[in-house]
């Protein structure tokens, strides 16, 4: 008898401690937000009408985004948001916390072992990653690294990956989402583009360039031969993700990464007419449907948490890849275009809500950068000894919460290739700006604060704040174990600022 009792109060010590536990990870679930990572294709800071410079510019009176304007007042804006000036190195940076200098991919990917970097009569490109972020060590050419995804997943999190991946080169594990920490994924792959956004071409290139397949979305094939736009589709599979995530009770990351608006630029017929009446080109006109509709999408989904009732435990955070192309309008008064060193290439919309913890309508003129992505999504879990693994990236909770901090940290933008634009490194510290071009070694230095167009070189007037910058770029470059690019008449690499 007495063996009896012991044995059913050690079974009903261990089914409390069970319920206990069970409990506990039920209030952990509910206590976690939500993160929703709304991020845009080749989206420039002025292509919105949400103003992210002092002034209204024209850009921002064309174009029509009233779910930014709505997510703007409803949480923080950041004037001073950075990412590469191209899209892989961007989409490494935020999923490792690594800057470019350090991962290596620091240009966009495709296919396996091949660089798109083009001839340059001067210089040559370092092997850099061309095969992107891989699982597997052992893959040649690519960073392997725990991936933010990963962290959310081991933290509880369902992580949902809709729309471009753009990770890992064709025919490698990384390639694939759900290699990377994603539960789900629909729409990613290698590519970095659609091959069409039209529903009646099947999202594929075929249909003007036979045999071409390399750029076909996958995921979508019920919607093949339908009169719908690609935004669309992968909204209303986005939709449908977060709903079973709701259903289950489990907090969710998702990922939604449009492909818009990167090129091919092709009219939503949905919005085309208003723009073509209020006298825009018809290449104007078809890239404003596909700002318009990809603003859209972000209200749509903004509508259906809402619906769900969990838009109050959810963070939405928008941002861009990197800036806008140099064949649509220019970002002025930013300079420069995707690709470039310059504001332009680089500086990029941010706009976060979080409920309950930034109040309406906030600007934050603080500069952030894409590999403070990682870190800030693990804190907003609550995952801080995660966010403190963070190599590069400095998570800007504190910037969210409205402290002030200091802007003496240095960002570093490093492009040792010669694809489209020569080779560069770039480094910020405070209001000054230094530009490094590899294949003249020329030095360029701008104030932001008081030249935000990048017009006027100070490197020759301002002699000691040149060489502190140089110092300080060389100083990175080689704590990141930074790669340069080789001078073909020597063999030898270009040297380091400091040593011109």
């Amino acid at each position: 008898m007495m063996l009896v009792r012991t044995l059913l109060l050690f079974l009903a010590m261990v089914f409390l401690l069970c319920e206990g536990k069970a409990q506990n990870q039920q209030r952990k679930k509910k206590s976690q937000p939500n993160i929703v990572f709304f991020f845009v294709d080749d989206m420039g800071w002025q292509d919105t009408s949400v103003p992210f410079f002092k002034e209204v510019t024209e850009l921002n009176k064309r174009y029509l985004t009233p779910n930014m304007e709505r997510l703007a007042h409803d949480g923080m804006k950041f004037t001073q948001a950075y990412a590469s000036a191209v899209c892989s190195p961007s989409r490494i940076s935020l999923m490792t916390g690594m800057n470019a200098a350090r991962h290596r991919v620091t240009n966009w990917t495709l296919k396996k072992n091949i660089s798109p970097d083009t001839e340059n009569p001067d210089v040559e490109s370092p092997k850099w990653n061309v095969n992107g972020l891989s699982p597997d060590s052992s893959v040649p050419y690519t960073i392997s690294a725990k991936t933010l995804p990963t962290l959310l997943s081991e933290g509880g999190y369902q992580t949902i990956h809709v729309g471009k991946a753009h990770f890992g080169a064709e025919g490698t594990p990384g390639e694939d989402p759900l290699n990377l920490g994603f539960q789900v994924n629909i729409g990613g792959h290698a590519a970095g583009g659609p091959g069409s956004y039209l529903g009646i071409h099947d999202f594929s290139a075929d249909w003007r360039d036979a045999g071409n397949h390399i750029w076909d979305i996958p995921d979508l094939e019920k919607y093949h031969g339908q009169e719908i736009y690609l935004t669309e589709a992968l909204t209303r599979e986005a939709l449908k993700e977060v709903s079973k995530s709701v259903e289950e009770a489990q907090p969710f990351y998702l990922y939604m990464s449009h492909y818009a608006i990167h090129a091919p630029w092709e009219k939503d017929q949905r919005y085309y007419q208003k723009y073509i009446e209020q006298g825009l080109s018809e290449q104007e006109a078809t890239y404003a449907t596909m700002i318009e509709g990809m603003d859209k999408s972000l209200g749509d989904i903004m509508d259906h948490l809402e619906k769900l009732g969990v838009s109050d435990n959810t963070i939405i955070v928008f941002m861009s890849d990197n800036g806008a192309h140099k064949q649509v309008a220019q970002n002025k008064p930013l300079r420069g275009y995707k690709l470039s060193p310059y504001e332009g290439g680089i500086r990029v919309p941010l706009l976060v809500k979080w409920p309950g913890v930034i109040q309406q309508a906030m600007v934050n003129d603080a500069y952030v950068i894409i590999e403070d992505i990682f870190p800030t999504f693990l804190e907003m879990a609550g995952m801080n000894k995660a966010a403190k693994g963070s190599i590069d990236g400095k998570s800007f909770v504190n910037k969210l919460k409205g402290e002030t901090s200091s802007q003496e940290r240095p960002l570093l933008w490093h492009y040792p290739n010669t694809y489209y634009n020569p080779p560069y490194s770039v480094v910020r510290k405070g209001d000054w700006k230094l530009i490094y071009h590899h294949v003249d070694q020329k030095l360029e230095l701008f104030n932001i604060s008081n030249d935000i167009s990048e017009s006027t070189d100070l490197s020759e007037t301002e002699l000691d704040k040149t060489m502190e910058m140089a110092q300080l770029m060389t100083k990175l470059l080689k704590n990141t174990d930074a790669q340069m690019p080789t001078i073909k008449a020597t063999g030898k690499p270009v040297p380091y600022p400091n040593e011109l």
